[in-house]
Order: C-alpha cells, then structure tokens, then sequence
C-alpha cells in the first residue's frame, strides 16, 4: 500500500531549453506568490524585537542584523534541498531519506502547526493594520479579526486561483515601501519621540541574544520554495532548481533588504514601541510619508499582503491533510474525510479545521499579533532544525566534510534559537502541539501498515 503520488507533469510535457518573457512571467507569479508569506512577516517581526528589548532603540539594529543572519543561514540549507531535491519534498524529504520515514513526521507536524499559527498572526496583524488607519475599529479587534479569517478562508473554498492575485500584492506592497522608505530618507517627516540609550539594567549583548529569537518569526515562509516547486510539473529538474533557487535568492533580498532599511529608518524617526491601537511599522510609514494617501497605500497594501499570506497557508495546510489523508483507491494515514474535494478541488473539511483552529488562536491572543509572535518562530524551527540535520548526515556521508560543518554549524544556531524562544515558557504549547501531531501521525501510519511515499507527502501535497 502507497500514498497516491501526483502526476500533474503527464498533462504538460517538461520545458527543457525553451527561454523568453513566459518563461520570465511564470517566475515573477511563482516567486512573488510563494514569498507573501516571509515579506508579510516584516509587518510585525521588527516590533516584536523592539518589545522583547523592551523599546531600546539602541539595539534594535543589532538585533535585526543578526536575525537576517541567521534567515541567511536557513535559506542557505533550503539552498541545499532545492538541489537535492527538484520535484520538491523540503524537511520532510530530507528527514525521510536521511534517517528513515517515520522521521518525516517531525517536520510535517511542525508545518502543521506552522500554518494554523502563520493563518492567526497574519489575520490578526492585518485587523492591526486596518485598526491603525481607521482607530475606531480598535474596540472591535476580534470581530474584526473573525470577520477576515472567515472572509479569506470563503475565498479558499474556491480552489487556488489566487496566485497571481498573491504576486500582484506582494510587489504592491514591495513598491509602497520602496517610496515610504525613500520619503522617510530624504523628505521631511515627523520625528517620534522614543528614547534612543540603552537599557543600563543588562548587558547590551545579554539583549541581544535573549531578544533575537523572538523576531525570527521573519524565518518563518522561508522553506516554501523548496516544496512549492512541486506545483511546476511543466518544468524538468533543472529549471526547477533554477525557479526554486531563484525564488530563495528574491526573498532573502526583499525581506532581508527591507526589513534593514525599516529598522534603519525606525531608528532615524525615533519610532518606538507603538500605542495600543497602531503597529510600529504603522508608526514608520505615518513619520516618514505624512498621514496622506501613501501613508493610506502602505497600510492597505500590508493588510492585502498579509491577508494574501493567511489565504496561502488556508491552501498549503489543508493540501497537506488532503494529501496524508489518500484516496479511496490507495488510503493515507488520515481520515478519507479530510480529503474530500469540492468541484473547485478544495479539501473542504480541512480547510474547515484550519479555520476552527486559527479562530481559536486569534481570540485566545484578543486579535494581538505581538501576543502570537511568541509561539510562532518554535513550530518552524523544528522543521528547520530537522532539515539541517539531514543535509548535515548527507553531506558527511558523500565525504563532504566541510559542508557538513557548515550544516551543523548552522543546526547549532537553530537549536539555540529554538531553545531561547521555549525558555520564556508559553512558546513550549507550540512544541507540545508539534510533537502531538508527528506522535499521532505517526502511530496512524503504523496502524495503517507503513504506506510508502510518506516521504513525499509536501511534494504531493503542492502537486496536486
């Protein structure tokens, strides 16, 4: 007994050296689609490190640079799968083919986790966007909040022909920065009032370290090119790899670029941590291009990319319980429920249980997403903790020893992160849930008698 593999290559055959603007078209909707989901995290990933600095000014660089750093680190491995594995598979593949198949269900139990959490801080950061233009919204941040949730999971329910929709918002917003940020540098502008010194009750790089981790929730969408490729079943291996790697190289530029550039800016103005009813982000774009209609564009175009990132997870999530749930013909580890489709092919009781589960989140945390950002960089680092041991047992095993340092090294770093973040206590219900998940995963599969392709699954699960 197998899980069902996807077979969307059969209907088109593979392009192998044809080149031109359609080919350059596909790219820029590919890539701008799959990166909504880390450039929206710039909405709230630098005020989540200004609060766990508690408003000092003076670090927030620091502590930026060093979060990029590290975003560089893992898009560095995904770097590493893209070319191990073409038709797409991410951590999941890695864990599978390095230490067996019962190992793949760590990482997909953290994607699980990942997109329920990525669906309640993105819905809850865009009520948070819309709030800061219109403050007489900030009494009704929850109903607002369900309100969206339900909206953008509706849209699901009509299958996935939104991509594009994802791209167009993404460079929408990635434009609107461009002109905040080049306002904000050499326009007048307002300048806040935040202090600027340091926080003389630690060590400035005590700080640094105890804050970093919690604004690694930039990270997280960084492992989605090397499982979207899959969904480019007309393309062959090698211009897979070209698309995959392509897509890593634009979001480590865009995200790593502007979110520098934002914290560079916050520190000019003066923009410290925000009042109840705006975001700090907010804060920049208001200092920085006046309250006219740039200012209106920038928090428009936010609140679209971020409910653009929510709709891709209500996709990628439920596609991931379709897939381990099988089919009639060949079943999965999961209900067959769970992967019943409507005509627009969308796994509709899944997407069901995202919905139920994001609402829980989003009005255990009141609407807050600085309340959620706590748990998010823990689900994912798992993922990546995993898919770095992997490519680190690959790479000693193909005799490549400095690789295979480089690869620790950098399995080292994730694991300090992901600790740091579980020391402050909460976050450990994110760790909890992953582990709950990959166990119960795991235990179906056994009883189900160990179907093969497990290993597949994320590939399967953007295929089809």
């Amino acid at each position: 007994m197998t899980l069902p593999q996807a077979d969307v290559a059969a209907a088109t055959p593979p392009v192998r050296s044809r080149r031109g603007p359609r080919t350059s078209v596909l790219f820029i909707a590919f890539a701008f689609a799959v990166i909504a989901d880390p450039v929206s995290s710039v909405a709230y990933a630098i005020e989540a490190a200004l609060r766990a600095l508690h408003g000092d000014l003076a670090l927030l660089l620091p502590t930026i640079s060093l979060v990029v750093g590290l975003v560089v680190v893992v898009t560095a491995n995904y770097w590493q799968l893209v070319r191990r594995f073409p038709k797409g598979g991410g951590a999941a593949a890695a864990a599978g083919r390095a230490f067996g198949p019962r190992w793949t269900f760590l990482p997909i139990g953290a994607l699980v986790v990942d997109f329920v959490l990525t669906i309640g801080i993105s819905i809850s950061a865009a009520a948070s966007a819309a709030i800061a233009l219109f403050p007489a919204l900030a009494g009704a941040r929850v109903p607002l909040a369900l309100v969206l949730l339900v909206l953008v999971g509706g849209l699901t329910w009509f299958g996935h022909g939104g991509r594009l929709l994802f791209a167009a918002m993404t460079l929408l917003f990635v434009a609107v920065s461009v002109a905040v940020l080049v306002l904000g540098f050499v326009g007048p502008h307002e300048i806040g009032h935040a202090p600027a010194g340091t926080d003389a009750g630690r060590p400035a790089a005590l700080a640094v370290v105890l804050a970093f981790p919690v604004a690694m929730a930039l990270a997280t969408g960084v492992e989605a090119p090397s499982t979207a490729i899959a969904q480019l079943g007309q393309l062959d291996d090698a211009r897979r790899r070209r698309f995959g790697r392509g897509t890593l190289a634009l979001l480590l530029v865009i995200v790593g670029g502007l979110t520098i550039a934002l914290t560079v800016l916050a520190l000019r103005l003066h923009i410290g941590i925000p009042v109840a009813e705006s975001t700090q982000i907010s804060d920049i774009a208001r200092s920085a291009a006046g309250p006219g209609w740039l200012y209106g564009a920038f928090q428009l175009t936010s609140s679209l990319l971020l409910l653009a990132a929510a709709s891709s997870s209500f996709q990628a999530g439920p596609g991931l319980l379709k897939a381990l749930a099988g089919t009639a013909g060949a079943p999965g580890v999961l209900p067959p429920v769970l992967g019943r489709t409507n005509r627009h092919h969308t796994p509709y009781w899944s997407v069901v249980v995202y919905l139920l589960a994001a609402g829980v989140i989003i009005m255990a945390a009141a609407g807050q997403e600085q309340e959620l950002v706590l748990f998010y960089a823990v689900a994912v680092f798992v993922s990546f903790l995993v898919g770095l041991v992997a490519m680190a047992r690959f790479a000693r095993t193909e005799k490549k020893p400095a690789l295979a340092w480089v690869n620790a090294l950098a399995a080292a770093a994730v694991a300090f992160t992901l600790v740091v973040n579980l020391l402050r206590g909460w976050p450990m219900l994110s760790l909890a849930a992953t582990l709950l998940i990959a166990g119960a995963l795991y235990v179906r599969w056994a009883r189900a008698g160990r179907p093969r392709g497990v290993e597949d699954v994320e590939a399967q699960a953007e295929a089809d």
